[in-house]
């Protein structure tokens, strides 16, 4: 299936091309290994024999994105963890958030030392508080760790609508390399060395969906949603700042842009959670109901702790928390945000 062994040099070189494995079996993990499959040799990981299978012969993951999608018939799937890891030039990790330690610890025993890890995850590990970048440094030392992120609904981008997000890297150089393997004509990919900017919008966007989706649910006017959604990006600049964060970035694909579409589509997971809370059900209900994770449901206790650590006042994110983790209601919630008082648009550290 694959012939281990090439470097990052090869990658510009004349040599074989780069194989590029995705780990995970998901919806985006599957768009994601089909976009690289369409500029180079690509494998994807499975736990299921049967989604694998279905890959293989159907080109299909009718799992996750239906019957319609059809995949590149060069992507080829395994559930074979250890034939995967051996393939690897480059590892997509397409894992949720609470198994990504997991995945990764699994992948220490068999990959080759400097393999970049590129992460397309948008979430926070709970209780270590760590970003994915940082979990990989700890886990894999020596392997350069980054993020691909954006306003990127899977089963859109796998239909063929055109889209984009941005590949951050610590290293511009070897995020310019990279990002040739995530580039279709209908998929743009940007490249920044901001990671910690990238990974807290990605983690912070999906809280803040949950808030709108809440506010549907409460069918709150284009108005009310506008201002919330505003407020959300001064929230996050200003905790993502802290952390270490570039501003720019907030105003990005990976901030603004990923905002708008997670908190606007009805086919975000994170805006259906909210939704689904706005219409009375209790939070472990709504997630008995989902096949797949989101992640803003994990991230909202963490972006708290954060925002006491830092000094923060973070009163969209602090209502989130107060619905999902601690018995509010939508009504309480938004009751709060309008009762605190404004202040100074950009310098003020109330909603």
């Amino acid at each position: 299936m694959c012939a281990p062994g090439t470097t990052l040099n090869a990658m510009t070189s004349d040599r074989r091309e780069a194989q590029v494995v995705v780990l995970g079996g998901g919806s985006w993990g599957t768009t994601v290994a089909s976009i690289c499959a369409r500029r180079g040799p690509t494998v994807q990981w499975v736990r299921s024999a049967e989604t694998a299978e279905d890959i293989n012969t159907n080109h299909r993951n009718s799992a996750y994105l239906g019957e319609e999608v059809e995949l590149p018939e060069t992507l080829r799937a395994t559930n074979d963890f250890a034939e995967a890891a051996h393939c690897a030039d480059v590892i997509v990790m397409g894992v949720p958030s609470h198994g990504f330690r997991g995945v990764l610890v699994e992948l220490s025993r068999e990959l080759r030392p400097w393999v970049p890890v590129v992460s397309l995850v948008k979430g926070l590990e709970q209780g270590t508080n760590m970003r994915m970048s940082q979990i990989v440094e700890e886990v894999l030392p020596g392997h350069p760790a980054g993020i691909l992120a954006g306003p990127n609904i899977a089963k859109e981008v796998a239909e063929g609508y055109a889209a984009a997000a941005v590949l951050a890297m610590p290293d511009r150089n070897l995020a310019s390399n990279l990002a040739s393997m995530f580039r279709t004509k209908r998929f743009r990919t940007y490249t920044t060395d901001d990671v910690v900017g990238v990974e807290i919008a990605g983690a912070l966007k999906n809280v803040y969906a949950i808030a709108v989706g809440m506010g549907y649910a409460m069918s709150i006017g284009e108005n009310t949603r506008a201002m919330v959604m505003t407020r959300a990006v001064r929230e996050m600049s200003k905790l993502g700042e802290a952390i270490g964060g570039q501003r720019d970035t907030f105003s990005g694909l990976a901030g603004m842009g990923d905002l708008i579409v997670t908190c606007t589509s009805k086919r975000s997971r994170n805006r259906h959670v909210g939704e689904e809370l706005g219409s009375g059900k209790p939070i472990a209900e709504v997630l008995a109901g989902m096949t797949q994770v989101a992640e803003g449901v994990k991230a909202a206790s963490v972006i708290m702790e954060f925002a006491e650590k830092y000094g923060i006042n973070m009163p969209i994110a602090r209502e989130v928390d107060a619905v999902v983790n601690h018995g509010s209601t939508v009504e309480q919630a938004y009751q709060g945000l309008m009762a605190e008082k404004p202040g100074h648009e950009v310098d003020g550290t109330r909603f």
